[in-house]
């Protein structure tokens, strides 16, 4: 174990947690597949740890076809069944239907804007933002806003903004860190 001062939030007992810190929070990655992927992750996130949705990131990968938006967007009842008896994920029905109704959605905005990345960025201006210690923000709200009203489920602000962060709209590395930094 080194000797670097990270977010207080990082497990330091866990690997795989450190390994998240370091090398993919808050780092742009405007990839759709991986925008669908950590919406999805973040989604099933709530009420829950993220430690705890990242620790069966790759059973989530498994289970979901390796996050296959076209292959979620046709799960039917016996896909659902299958998941609901998967123990290595989380077996939460509503946020297995959440998952198919919102894999449609982010279709849908792909189709309408040319790549989920360009729908978020009528909200960000292509900008990071710099800012520790908040759970939303106006951003978070405006997005989480028009997704609901679009038809998404579990995209609250909270959910929203945790996603920013993970994707690297929101850079949010505290003071402490060594990955700290201003603008």
């Amino acid at each position: 174990m080194d000797n670097k001062t990270r977010c207080k939030w990082c497990n330091l007992k866990n690997e795989l947690y450190i390994k998240y810190h370091d090398e993919e929070w808050c780092r742009p990655n405007f990839d759709d597949k991986y925008l669908f992927e950590m919406l999805i992750l973040e989604s099933f996130q709530a009420g829950l740890s993220w430690e705890c949705i990242l620790n069966k990131r790759e059973d989530f990968r498994k289970a979901f076809d390796n996050f296959d938006i076209d292959k979620i967007c046709k799960y039917n009842e016996e896909k659902i069944a299958k998941l609901l008896l998967n123990e290595k994920i989380v077996r939460n029905k509503r946020k297995i239907n959440a998952t198919i109704n919102n894999s449609k959605i982010f279709k849908k905005i792909q189709k309408e804007y040319g790549s989920f990345y360009n729908y978020l960025k009528i909200f960000t201006k292509n900008r990071t933002i710099y800012e520790t210690n908040k759970a939303t923000s106006e951003l978070s709200d405006n997005i989480s806003k028009d997704l609901q009203k679009k038809g998404m489920k579990f995209v609250g602000s909270t959910i929203i903004y945790s996603y920013l962060q993970a994707i690297g709209v929101i850079y949010s590395h505290d003071r402490e860190c060594f990955l700290y930094k201003e603008k």
